[in-house]
């Protein structure tokens, strides 16, 4: 199996029947997948749980998959409507906010990883991973949705679309109200453009 395969191949491949061609596509998206929703989720174990649940779907409709889409863009669409239904499991079962903490837990925001790239840059400083990820967490879901996809998970506006089924002018407003409303919040918290965190030295001694 040449380690330049497209995920097309590798998925007409499994189609045929060979095992280790949908063995390759786990090892190849299998963690940018798990970061996806545990970010969506703020959840570890549940994404965890529900990227074991992405792959068994990918392995029951396999057979019926054709490329009129990129296999990751279905890997991700799968998963971001496994997130979803989650979601409002979560609301049907739980009347709490979604970033409310439960006795004994950090607030969920507090729990979500780090946002996409730019908040990566800046999550060497301890002082700012908390405020980044509630910034992230604090977004409304749609927008966060969009964020990860396209931040984190690398999708490009047209593969956003098709995962959210939302169309591409809806897809990008979305992503830039994410992204000022991650400025604005990071900029009250007194975080600047660049991730430095106003007052802060080393040490976080204030200047």
């Amino acid at each position: 199996m040449a380690p330049d395969e497209t995920d097309e191949q590798l998925m007409r491949r499994f189609q045929r029947g060979e095992a280790r061609a949908f063995e390759t596509l786990m090892r190849r998206h299998r963690t940018p997948i798990h970061s996806f929703l545990c970010r969506l989720l703020g959840d570890p174990a549940r994404a965890e749980d529900l990227l074991q649940e992405t792959f068994l779907r990918v392995v029951k409709g396999a057979a019926g998959w054709e490329p009129r889409a990129l296999v990751r863009t279905w890997l991700f669409t799968i998963a971001r409507n496994l997130a979803a239904d989650e979601a409002r499991r979560r609301v049907f079962r739980d009347t709490e906010p979604l970033d409310a903490a439960r006795p004994g837990e950090a607030p969920r925001g507090d729990r979500v990883a780090g946002a996409g790239r730019a908040p990566d840059d800046a999550a060497g400083d301890a002082l700012l991973r908390p405020r980044l990820e509630a910034a992230l967490a604090a977004l409304p879901a749609e927008q966060r949705e969009v964020f990860l996809l396209r931040e984190h998970a690398g999708l490009s506006f047209p593969e956003i679309a098709e995962a959210t089924g939302a169309n591409e002018n809806t897809v990008k407003s979305r992503l830039r109200y994410a992204l000022l409303a991650l400025r604005d919040r990071l900029e009250a918290q007194g975080v600047r453009p660049d991730g430095a965190l106003l007052g802060a030295r080393a040490g976080g001694r204030a200047s």
